[in-house]
């Protein structure tokens, strides 16, 4: 007998995000939330963020063990080295690609807005930005913020990108140690990796509910918000990003280095997460369980280059820069010329990799920029504002891009697959 497809996880939490969208933008018709509405929100919040912490409890102990083993235990310490380059490469090929698309697409897009003066007006007055200190933002804070004093207390923080580099610096130094010791270790860790999986694939088990919640009550925030200049920002942002992610899908369609479908199969459950928590380090633990069960993808693959893309690679950014600038200039009446929209897009590949450590840092590194380009900083408080419904398609894109350079990083068998 044929397993219903209501079985599958990934249909499961992908009609949970839909069923709670929608049930939460019927809820936001209420002119006045009923007590009834109120306290459904209310449950429905503490079951969605009590689920994405159980999911964000999974991460540290899951990417720890799986770059040891994937770092240490991969023999020749090379190949991993020659691994993370051609990562880093696709990574950057990707950036560019996008940040192209972007600036030669948005300008033709962005001419048919009109804006209301008054509307504009409304929306201007609501700009508010707090800005950090400038040493906050510095390349010398963000340098040493990757050297973490205590990894221990770094990885209760949830700062995941120290931790990346402080285990590869332990799992690089294990693979130079003698054969018993190092073998001892790599027992425990293998051990631990799939003890996580388990652990995962009970929370993937119950991810419907949890992204049922955190979608109703998104859905009840978002509610009729997307109008005007905002609906026309915001459909732009989506429809990019929709098109980015459609052209990983024809990539891995035209490169076959993995079958199309198996790729959407992994993805799925990934994607759906990602939606439903806007956080592609949540998303994290289903993207290795599908590149796992799904794509069978090596060690290198699942334990080094997913967290490596989760911890520094933002390919959105290569998106929203160009398209925030041109929405900020259209809103206070700015020309942007042709040169300044190629330096933010340019700027968006180059900074994509230093993102500060501090809430909407993405958004907030773009401060110094915005300065030389003659647009007002106050704008990226509308940015940071209009942000919810587009960073679902962010994160969607980010996760898709980021099982995309894993699998482009595996050697091809002599029929052109992948190897696993």
């Amino acid at each position: 007998m044929r397993r219903s497809p209501l079985r599958s996880p990934g249909v499961q939490v992908t009609l949970g995000l839909a069923l709670g969208l929608a049930l939460g933008m019927l809820l936001s018709h209420e002119p006045t939330p009923s007590a009834f509405t109120t306290s459904l929100l209310s449950v429905l919040d503490i079951i969605g963020t009590g689920w994405i912490n159980a999911v964000r409890m999974t991460v540290i102990p899951l990417v720890v063990p799986l770059l040891i083993v994937g770092v240490a235990g991969g023999g020749d310490l090379s190949v991993t080295g020659r691994v993370g380059a051609k990562a880093f490469a696709w990574m950057l090929a990707l950036l560019v690609a996008c940040a192209a698309f972007s600036a030669f697409v948005s300008p033709i897009w962005f001419e048919s807005l009109q804006l209301d003066p008054a509307a504009t007006e409304r929306l201007r007055a609501t700009a508010k930005i707090e800005i950090p200190p400038s040493d906050a933002l510095s390349l010398r804070t963000w340098v040493l913020s990757l050297i973490p004093l205590n990894p221990i207390k770094a990885a209760a923080d949830g700062t995941l990108l120290p931790v990346v580099l402080f285990t590869l610096l332990y799992a690089f130094a294990l693979g130079r140690v003698d054969d018993t010791p190092r073998q001892a270790q790599l027992a425990f860790f293998r051990g631990m990796a799939d003890t996580m999986l388990v652990v995962v694939r009970w929370m993937l088990a119950i991810g419907w509910l949890g992204i049922f919640a955190l979608a109703t009550v998104l859905g009840q925030k978002l509610g009729s918000s997307v109008l005007g200049a905002i609906g026309f920002y915001i459909m732009v942002l989506i429809v990019l990003h929709l098109v980015a992610t459609a052209g990983i899908y024809v990539v891995i369609a035209v490169n076959r280095r993995v079958p199309l479908r198996a790729f959407a199969r992994a993805l799925l459950p990934s994607q759906a997460v990602g939606m439903g928590s806007r956080s592609s380090l949540a998303a994290l633990p289903a993207m290795v369980k599908g590149a796992t069960d799904v794509l069978h993808l090596p060690p290198t693959a699942t334990g080094f280059v997913l967290p490596l893309c989760a911890s520094v690679f933002k390919l959105t950014s290569a998106i929203y820069w160009p398209i925030g600038a041109l929405f900020v200039a259209k809103l206070y009446g700015i020309d942007l010329s042709t040169s300044s929209l190629l330096l933010v897009a340019a700027s968006s590949v180059v900074l994509n990799f230093s993102t500060p450590g501090i809430p909407s840092g993405g958004m907030l590194l773009q401060v110094p920029l915005y300065m030389s380009v003659g647009l007002p900083v106050e704008g990226i408080g509308i940015l940071i504002a209009l942000d919810t419904l587009p960073d679902m398609f962010k994160t969607l894109l980010n996760v898709t891009a980021d099982m995309f350079v894993a699998v482009m990083t595996v050697p091809r068998t002599v029929d052109g697959s992948a190897t696993g």
